[in-house]
Order: structure tokens, then C-alpha cells, then sequence
């Protein structure tokens, strides 16, 4: 029980200590009027209120992320707690930080005109094939999960394949309405009840395990624990712990999101608590399923037989139902399902923005929205066919690179601004070891070389990236990356 106070505690600490830091090395201006302002289109630049933008914030990157992400973390015991802390605080907040700041500053761009602002047009392209095709995956991953969740819950003597097919139906009429819609009308009005119910759902179901007669929360592990690899499928932990656990520390698909509320916060100040924030709680969030995995089933062992027979998606059933009763369980099941269907719709309303930015097509005419929709959702629904364990596999390593990608860009942007570039660097450097080693040494999706060999290759070349970003980047003067827009300040149109 103490070890998980003990890394909440520290989330909250890094919020208001490091999350402060990141604020005055980016250097906020609260004088200057943001997108959500300037180029207010009541479709995707819509002011909202703080409070509102920092739910529908933490709803959109949450997704089954920080829950399915943590479970099969769980598998290799207490260290993924520790991963979720220090991955939260100095790498997945920060990175969520300045993808969403740095649009704010660029008139709402979305991820791939940053990277080419910040590293070149090639970088740009590349970004806007990558980012589209993990939105698509994510679009995917995010219909076939809550489908086949409730479709485990309904079942009884149907056809689980039509029911199935009925809920996929359901679910991707529901993204296209809320894709094309204005961003207030669906995602604004709802979402912030739905970010809600996510934390009183996340915080029940901890209280229930605490009050437990039968579970103690960590009641099981000792403080070693956290420092060793209890994977009893003997995975090694490196570098796979850090790919499987995504959503909760580091996720580049929050790259993806950031820049849809960076069109909607009206002043910079907000920032923080907006992405840096929203980022601290889905780190909470993980660190709370993480716990309830080895907490209700009492040892990687029982954990690991769960998984084997229904994936995590049975391990939230069980603990659901288990720790709540039947109606406590259902409310509960039903929050975690809502979870990535909320954040596949924005999944796909973020792919309409890339192509719109890219085709430079103005979305407030319903016929252009529907143009970029349209071929999205085709592609979408083609994808579902495919082996939903395929898909999550490409979608882990789709996401770890496209936060890589990020966080060079956000180093770019601070040394040519002169700023302390460490803070996205560091994290930097270490999660490009982790992609090129991963892909390096698996054998299902990349080359199957041994871990040594992948490890030193991913060392080197994460060295030749960092030398490269900072010879091309450092003293190229704030004058050559300006703004794209340079709009008055507040004071000026008062």
C-alpha cells in the first residue's frame, strides 16, 4: 500500500515541481491570444473553459491506454510502477506539454507541420504518412476493444460474431457523426462528464481493493520487487516493458490529440494543467490498474493465466465485478469501454485535421469535412478484418516512434530558441534506444537480431540522431522560426 501512495505522491509532486520547470523553460505569454481566439471557426476552433478543456484533455489521450497498456505491464511486476512514474513525470508529460504549447504557438498545427517546421520538410512528410497510419490503427484498435468488451458483457446464447459485427457498425457510425461535427457540440458537451466518471471510476475500484477483507493493495511484493523482472513468461523487460506500456508514462498518439484542444485553451497560461496535467492524471490512472492487476490477482502467475484466457480485457471484467458486485461492476466495465471510444473519434477527427492541414482545405464547409473523412473511415473499416492482436502490436511501436519524433521536434524548437533542450533530449535520446532496439530485436514485427547486437546499433544510432538535430538546430537564431502567425496581443484589442 505505501509504495503506491508513494508513486501517486509522487505524480502530484511532479506536476507542481517539474511540471513548473517545463513551464519557465517554454516561457508562457499570457498576453497573447491563442488560436482557439484568432482563428475561432465554431467547428475546430471553439474557446472553451479550462476546466472543460482539461477533460475532454485527459479523455482523449486516455483510451484503454492506461489501462490494457499497465495490465500487461503488470506481467512484469512492480518495476512497470516505477517506469509509470518516471516516465510520466520527465518524459510523457513533457512531451504532451510541448506538443500541445507548440501549436498553441503555431496557429493549432497538428504534429506533422511541427516536426517540419522544427526539422525540415523531409521529417514533415514522413510525419503525415506516420501519423495517419497510427491514427488509423488507433481508430481501429479503439472500435475493435470496446466492441469486443461489450460484446463479452451481452452475450449470452447469440451469435458472438454478430453481435460483434453489430457493435463495430454502431460504434463506427457514432466516429463518423463525431468527426465532422463542431468540436462543442459532441466532444465539448459530453466528454468532460465522461473524463469524470474515468477518475471516479479508477478511484472506486482502488478504494474497493483497500477495503478489501480478501486483497491488499501490493499486499504481495516487497520493496526489491521493484527493481527485478517478475515476467513469468520470461519476456525480457528491456526494451519491451517501455513499448508495452505506453499510454500511462510516454504515447506519441497524445501528440496527435494535443493540438484539437491547443485550438480550444484561451490562454497560455492554462497550459500546464491542461497537457502537462492531463498527462499526471492518466499517469494516476495507470499507476491505479496497474496496482489493481497485481493487487486482485495476488501474483504475476494468477495475472498471467487471466490475460492467457481473455487478454486484459478480462482482467477488467473480473476485477470489475469481483471488487464491485454486479451493478458497481457493470458502471465500472462501462467506464473503462468508453474509454476508447472516446478517443477513437478523436482519433479520426485528428486524421481529418493532418489531411486538411496537408491539402490546406478549409473545414468549415461539411462537404470539405466529408471529403477528408470519408476515405479515412473506408480504410478504417478495412482494418477491423485484420487480427486485432496484429494491430496492437503495430500500434505500440507506431506509438513509442511517433513520441520519438515529437520530442526531437520539441529540442529542435528549444535550441533554436536558445533554451534549455535537455528536458525533451534526455527522453528523447532514450526512447529512440528503445524503438530502434525493439524493432531491431523482435521477431515478429521487426528483424529478430539478438539483444546485444540491437542494443549497441540502438545506442549508436540514437547518438548520430542527437548530434544531428543539435549541429542542425543550435544558434539558428529565434528570427528563423517564426510563427506562421503573429497575432496581437490581448492588451492591444481590449
Amino acid at each position: 500500500m505505501m509504495w503506491f501512495l508513494t508513486c501517486v505522491a509522487a505524480l502530484i509532486a511532479g506536476y507542481f515541481i517539474y511540471g513548473a520547470v517545463i513551464e519557465k523553460i517554454f516561457g508562457i505569454n499570457e498576453n497573447r491570444q491563442t488560436p482557439a481566439i484568432t482563428k475561432q471557426d465554431g467547428v475546430d476552433f471553439v474557446p472553451m473553459s479550462t476546466k472543460k478543456v482539461y477533460l475532454v484533455q485527459l479523455l482523449n489521450i486516455a483510451g484503454v491506454g492506461p489501462i490494457f497498456g499497465p495490465i500487461m505491464g503488470a506481467l512484469y511486476g512492480p518495476a512497470a510502477m516505477l517506469w509509470i512514474v518516471l516516465g510520466c513525470i520527465f518524459a510523457g508529460a513533457v512531451h504532451d506539454y510541448f506538443s500541445g504549447m507548440l501549436s498553441v504557438r503555431n496557429g493549432g498545427a497538428s504534429v506533422p507541420t511541427l516536426t517540419g517546421r522544427y526539422l525540415g520538410n523531409g521529417a514533415k512528410h514522413f510525419m503525415n504518412i506516420f501519423a495517419i497510419v497510427l491514427l488509423l490503427l488507433v481508430g481501429v484498435v479503439f472500435v475493435s476493444a470496446p466492441a469486443g468488451m461489450i460484446t463479452n458483457l451481452v452475450n449470452d446464447q447469440t451469435d458472438m460474431t454478430v453481435t460483434m459485427s453489430t457493435m463495430v457498425a454502431i460504434i463506427f457510425t457514432y466516429y463518423i457523426i463525431a468527426t465532422i461535427v463542431p468540436v462543442d457540440k459532441i466532444i465539448g458537451r459530453f466528454y468532460p462528464l465522461f473524463g469524470a466518471l474515468l477518475i471516479f471510476m479508477s478511484v472506486g475500484l482502488i478504494s474497493a481493493v483497500a477495503m478489501s477483507s480478501e486483497h491488499t493493495i501490493m499486499g504481495g511484493f516487497e520493496v526489491k520487487d521493484m527493481f527485478s523482472n517478475m515476467n513469468p513468461n520470461d519476456l525480457p523487460l528491456w526494451p519491451a516493458l517501455f513499448i508495452t506500456i505506453a499510454c500511462g508514462a510516454i504515447s506519441g498518439f497524445h501528440a496527435t490529440q494535443s493540438p484539437l484542444m491547443a485550438r480550444c485553451m484561451d490562454n497560455e497560461k492554462n497550459g500546464r494543467f491542461v497537457f502537462y496535467g492531463a498527462m499526471i492524471g492518466e499517469g494516476i490512472i495507470a499507476l491505479i490498474w496497474c496496482a489493481l492487476a497485481l493487487s486482485f490477482f495476488g501474483s504475476v502467475e494468477a495475472l498471467s493465466d487471466a490475460v492467457a484466457n481473455g487478454g486484459p480485457g478480462k482482467v477488467v471484467y473480473d476485477s470489475s465485478f469481483g471488487l464491485l458486485g454486479v451493478f458497481g461492476g457493470i458502471i465500472a466495465f462501462l467506464g473503462v469501454v468508453i474509454l476508447p471510444i472516446t478517443s477513437g473519434d478523436t482519433a479520426f477527427r485528428s486524421s481529418r485535421l493532418i489531411l486538411a492541414e496537408y491539402f490546406n482545405l478549409d473545414q468549415r464547409a461539411m462537404r470539405n469535412r466529408l471529403m477528408m473523412a470519408v476515405p479515412l473511415f473506408v480504410l478504417g473499416g478495412i482494418l477491423t478484418q485484420v487480427d486485432f492482436g496484429v494491430i496492437w502490436r503495430y500500434f505500440g511501436f507506431a506509438n513509442q516512434t511517433t513520441a520519438v519524433m515529437m520530442l526531437w521536434t520539441a529540442s529542435a524548437y528549444l535550441l533554436r530558441h536558445n533554451k534549455f533542450h535537455w528536458v525533451t533530449t534526455v527522453p528523447a535520446m532514450f526512447m529512440t534506444t528503445v524503438v530502434i532496439t525493439f524493432i531491431l530485436n523482435n521477431s515478429t514485427l521487426g528483424f529478430g537480431l539478438g539483444m546485444q547486437i540491437s542494443t549497441i546499433v540502438g545506442v549508436l544510432t540514437m547518438l548520430g540522431i542527437t548530434g544531428t538535430v543539435i549541429k542542425i538546430s543550435k544558434g539558428k537564431g529565434e528570427d528563423d522560426y517564426l510563427d506562421e502567425e503573429k497575432p496581437k496581443p490581448i492588451t492591444e484589442n481590449v
